[in-house]
């Protein structure tokens, strides 16, 4: 049982459960304040910038979950929901309480990256979004549904694992040509994916102890092919010498001797 296991089972009664519902409406209502004042308000009040957190608007390191992932009406809708459904198809896999984790190290690492950013940089105008923590959430349920279609704009049909491949050639080419804090904040949303990716996998499979197991299973298993079934305690002969020899057990010899058709009548009785 890994570290996952282990916190899930001290802390998963306190898990936020619907998490993805919940999500999808801070996103809406910062859409709607993001078009009522023409994306203003969001970066003037409620965007993640290390250089006034530190001046004590320390609400920023909520509110900077409201970033919505698009100014437009229309568009935001699908967003919102296609976000929701990968939400909810995470938590059906991983249990509220995994998914809790994962947004909370998501954003934990988001916050980590502005300030570390920050600091190497001491640029006061950073501002930092969740982006790449939708990013990471996208890239997760791709290693869960890999197979899984979606309709591009609505009409084109595609597989997430597509889709999944073009995000991380858009992140590496993103980390090459980009600013340090473009390339912080890339790395802590992939170290949060693999973090979650390799802790959800099942390694009792590749263990040493599993291994062996397999193989001398295996070889038990080829050694039943392979080897014969009855052999003659006189001649030493099998079936698999010559396909037309019978064989039966001698009631007058003390032990469980067999002997082919040849010896049976033959053979001197071991008493």
């Amino acid at each position: 049982m890994n570290w996952l296991y282990r916190l899930e089972r001290k802390f998963g009664k306190y898990a936020i459960a619907n998490l993805p519902l919940y999500i999808v409406i801070l996103y809406a209502i910062g859409a709607v304040l993001d078009i009522l004042s023409r994306g203003r308000f969001y970066f003037d009040y409620l965007s993640l910038n290390p250089y006034l957190v530190l001046r004590g608007q320390v609400w920023r390191l909520f509110t900077f979950l409201m970033a919505s992932p698009s100014n437009s009406i229309i568009f935001i809708v699908f967003v919102l929901l296609f976000y929701y459904s990968v939400g909810q198809s995470l938590v059906q896999v991983w249990g509220d309480f995994k998914f809790n984790m994962y947004i909370l190290t998501g954003i934990l690492g988001t916050i980590a990256a502005a300030f570390l950013t920050y600091v190497i940089t001491r640029n006061p105008f950073i501002y930092t979004d969740t982006y790449y923590l939708n990013l990471s959430m996208f890239l997760a349920y791709a290693s869960v549904f890999p197979e899984m279609r979606v309709y591009l704009y609505g009409l084109l049909p595609i597989k997430v694992k597509w889709l999944a491949y073009l995000d991380v050639a858009l992140l590496v080419y993103g980390f090459l040509t980009g600013g340090t804090g473009g390339r912080v904040a890339i790395v802590v949303s992939l170290l949060n994916f693999l973090l979650f990716y390799f802790s959800t996998r099942n390694y009792r499979r590749v263990s040493p102890k599993e291994v062996r197991r397999k193989v001398k299973y295996k070889k038990a298993v080829q050694t039943g092919r392979e080897g014969a079934r009855h052999r003659c305690a006189v001649c030493k002969r099998t079936e698999l010498d010559d396909p037309n020899l019978e064989f039966r057990y001698c009631s007058k010899c003390n032990g469980n001797y067999e002997y082919c058709n040849e010896h049976l009548f033959t053979h001197v009785h071991i008493k």
